[in-house]
């Protein structure tokens, strides 16, 4: 049987800042996000199976991500739950979608976010491969089952 990765990519607008780092990212400011979510599994081998041939629907692993990922962040502010309280509630008077995480809001973090959130809920016949993040048109970070095990 052959091991087969799927990928799907899905786009989203995302504003975020950085608690205390010693730079411009310091201040709110967004990016147009793309996240890439690869898979890996062996495509279903039964001719009387809808699903013949595939290792899951694309629509399944949009769903996924849809509903743990994008749909939470798309057009959202993230910030660091470690922000000063009194800022918070500052910004949660003037802007309504406003995602507090309990890290640092950055790439890296990110992406180990969504792995422990998309791999709860995967069909257990497949599993996550690998995600890539981009920030912008040429910074990205890259997240791999191998390397998190």
């Amino acid at each position: 049987m052959a091991t087969i990765r799927l990928t799907k990519e899905f786009r989203f607008e995302m504003a975020h800042a950085l608690l205390g780092y010693d730079g411009a990212c310091s201040n709110i400011h967004g990016h147009s996000y793309q996240l890439f979510v690869t898979v890996k599994g062996t495509p279903v081998h039964d001719s009387k199976s809808p699903k013949d041939g595939m290792v899951v629907d694309y629509s399944v692993l949009k769903k996924i991500v849809t509903e743990q990922i994008t749909s939470q962040l798309d057009h959202a502010l993230v910030l660091n739950a470690a922000a000063p309280e009194d800022h918070l509630k500052h910004l949660q008077k003037m802007y309504k979608n406003i995602a507090l995480l309990p890290f640092q809001p950055t790439c890296e973090n990110m992406l180990t976010y969504f792995a422990e959130r998309i791999k709860k809920i995967l069909p257990a016949e497949i599993s996550l491969h690998s995600m890539k993040l981009c920030e912008t048109t040429t910074s990205f970070a890259e997240w791999f089952a191998e390397d998190n095990n």
